[in-house]
């Protein structure tokens, strides 16, 4: 197959926006973007039949629509509109498996909102092969930070991060903006005193930190010397670094171990933070 790039549309102002998101993607990435819509009740295709008679006449509006606005706003771009009779998780699971990326969009912005993701986004994300992006709606407010404009990776420093990495390098590069590389490490219980934190034991874990994060960064310094790759270690919690990093970011980039322990859950700590509080889209990045 082509590549292409995937959007999950549901009628929901939130899959526009996804919609919207992943024709800018697509247009960058110079690959097709298709437009899929998945229900259950779908009729086969019927032969001149009249609108009022067709059973599928709302889910080839709402295709439509998507697609009208789309190429108005991306001439040139190749967009092809996909319904298929199917449970849109395992429609949309079984299309990431053949896209570059596949977009969804995700409700909740408020906090109490935030803790829900929808039940398909969730599926889908734990389930997909390749990378997944989750868009919110628009938001109504925009939190000033460093990262505004800027690509945010979340590195853990053990285990292997190539996938992460290419991919957000990829994304930086592409939109020519700088990339964060986020570390978060808990301070341990004796580098905390009653007068607050021992310094000299936080400096020596953030320069270790440091130091093993530029040796992971290294090599991806020389194979993108055009992308400003700046290093970040912050001593809080992985989960509330990154949720931080990523205010005002264009793009975090997180990820998911396709390979845990029966009993775990399958989507770690710090990426579960990210899609429930973090604004930008957030892009997960299935790795061994």
């Amino acid at each position: 197959m082509e590549p292409v790039v995937t959007v999950g549309l549901d009628g929901s102002p939130e899959s526009m926006e996804a919609a919207r998101w992943a024709a800018d993607e697509a247009e960058r990435r110079k690959v097709a973007l298709r437009l899929l819509h998945a229900w259950p009740m779908l009729a086969p295709e019927p032969a001149r039949v009249p609108a009022a008679l067709d059973q599928n006449y709302w889910a080839k509006r709402l295709v439509h629509h998507a697609q009208a606005e789309l190429q108005a706003r991306h001439p040139g771009l190749v967009i092809v509109g996909s319904l298929i009779a199917d449970d849109a998780q395992n429609a949309l699971v079984r299309a990431a498996s053949e896209s570059e990326l596949t977009v969804l969009g995700s409700r909740g912005l408020t906090p109490a909102e935030s803790y829900f993701l929808g039940s398909v986004s969730t599926a889908v994300v734990e389930r997909a092969e390749r990378p997944v992006v989750l868009i919110r709606g628009k938001s109504r407010e925009k939190a000033p930070s460093p990262a505004r404009g800027g690509v945010v990776v979340a590195l853990k420093l053990h285990g292997p991060c190539d996938d992460l990495l290419a991919f957000a390098c990829d994304a930086a590069a592409a939109r020519s903006v700088p990339l964060l590389a986020v570390h978060g490490r808990s301070l341990p219980i004796h580098a905390r005193t009653p007068w607050g934190v021992d310094h000299e034991v936080a400096k020596e874990i953030t320069d270790d930190a440091r130091q093993r994060l530029e040796g992971v960064l290294r090599p991806w310094r020389e194979r993108f010397p055009g992308v400003e790759l700046v290093d970040g270690v912050r001593l809080e919690s992985p989960a509330e670094a990154v949720v931080r990093a990523a205010e005002g970011a264009e793009l975090l980039v997180v990820g998911r171990r396709e390979h845990r322990p029966a009993l775990a859950p399958r989507i770690g700590l710090v990426t579960q933070a990210a899609l429930h509080h973090v604004r930008c889209p957030v892009a997960v990045v299935p790795h061994d």
